[in-house]
């Protein structure tokens, strides 16, 4: 659908205004070998830019079906979503997963950019624009009143006046967006997304604070799938700019003491010490996908194991059914 060359064409054309770093070609989003060879997002890639109005952090997201679970990452961190959808083939089975995906995990506000305008039959457009805002109302967003801006992505990024215009409409339309309200006075939550070690200077986890603040040189905990770890911030940077604190809403690596890269794990949590209990059983309301929304063909027992997703973690889980329910189906 395009959402990687959007993804470059908002941040070269806010670059252009001195309000982003300019960004060569799409390989600088998708940096894996793999991702560059088959032409599709499979991890989760960040930009920072800035409009007149406003500071982003912008996810780029995969959007094959493949990968959705990369997907989610993605989307449990997001105030708003740009939902991307080819003009020219119109709404997929992975369209309809993302915007119920988004739905359950809790994104609240998204704007559609209708991409490859320019290769699409005219006549048709309206049509794809109106079966776009079904999809949404069937699942429980306000389709009539979400906007959507017709454009195309590669011509914005070749320069295209007309379609360069497009892109600062869907800018314009993110500004409108109601400012998220953060939960800086809770204690400190950041469930780590992405870890690696700096020469000389040790192990950093990165991810989205959650909720509360963390000043440089506190203790913290890192929580979850494995060992409980105890350690001190001794670095944060957001973007790669060196700050004293962090909080709710910013996408921010802390640098911790005395860890090594295989002491922590993706999906764990760093958090204030003493604040929050592990669990390794709850109860849940679950929504099955049916084979038409890209989930199962098949109904299920008890002690069926799925993949659990919760906020950066990816686990193998066991389910109990209630004991008057025999069979659970799509």
């Amino acid at each position: 659908h395009g959402k990687s060359t959007l993804s470059l064409a908002i941040n070269n054309y806010l670059a252009a205004k001195n309000l982003a770093k300019f960004r060569k070609d799409i390989k600088t989003l998708d940096k894996t070998v793999e991702e560059q060879e088959r032409g599709i997002t499979i991890n989760a890639h960040h930009l920072e830019y800035e409009s007149d109005t406003r500071n982003y952090a912008h996810i780029d997201c995969p959007g094959h079906k493949d990968y959705i679970k990369n997907m989610i990452t993605g989307a449990a961190q997001m105030d708003a979503a740009i939902l991307v959808v080819s003009a020219a083939d119109g709404a997929q089975p992975q369209t309809r997963e993302h915007i119920l995906l988004a739905k359950h995990v809790g994104v609240p506000n998204l704007i559609v950019f209708l991409n490859k305008c320019d290769k699409a039959i005219p006549d048709l457009i309206p049509l794809v624009e109106h079966e776009i805002r079904e999809i949404l109302t069937k699942n429980g967003y306000n389709g009539s009143e979400i906007p959507i801006i017709q454009g195309s992505a590669l011509k914005a990024l070749d320069g295209d006046e007309n379609y360069l215009s497009k892109i600062a409409d869907l800018v314009a339309e993110l500004d409108k967006l109601p400012l998220p309200l953060r939960d800086i006075d809770k204690p400190f939550l950041m469930p780590i997304e992405d870890i690696y070690s700096i020469t000389g200077r040790g192990t950093t986890a990165s991810g989205r604070v959650e909720r509360g603040t963390l000043t440089l040189g506190e203790e913290i905990e890192i929580l979850g799938l494995d060992k409980d770890t105890s350690t001190v911030a001794i670095g944060l940077e957001i973007f790669k700019k060196s700050k004293t604190q962090i909080q709710a809403g910013d996408n921010a690596a802390i640098l911790l003491r005395g860890i090594k890269h295989s002491d922590i794990k993706k999906g764990q949590v760093i958090v204030k010490p003493n604040s929050l209990k592990v669990y390794s059983q709850f109860k849940a309301e679950v929504y099955i996908l049916t084979e038409e929304e890209g989930g199962r063909k098949k109904s299920f027992r008890t002690n069926y194991r799925p993949q659990f997703f919760f906020r950066t973690a990816n686990v193998t889980g066991v389910i109990t059914l209630p004991e008057d329910v025999a069979v659970a189906m799509p």
